[in-house]
């Protein structure tokens, strides 16, 4: 069986932000750069459940982690 590949539009629609290319571009240029000490879901832009959502895919390493892991990247990466 083929694990399910989600993309950033995905996540973000799950995120329940706006999902196109320009919204998420523009999303991740304003919060960004993360400390490196803050984890992604721990960042102070999240609500509760979106925090939730993301802290528990990355520890059961569920479909999302993959596209998760990205944007954890795009976030932590300097200007």
């Amino acid at each position: 069986m083929e694990r399910p590949v989600h993309s950033m539009s995905n996540l973000f629609a799950q995120l329940g932000q706006a999902s196109d290319e320009a919204a998420i571009a523009s999303f991740i240029e304003s919060k960004r750069p993360l400390d490196n000490g803050v984890q992604l879901h721990e960042a102070d832009f999240w609500s509760p459940a979106q925090a939730t959502f993301l802290c528990e895919a990355i520890q059961q390493d569920a479909d999302w982690a993959e596209i998760i892991d990205a944007l954890n990247a795009e976030l932590h990466a300097p200007h």
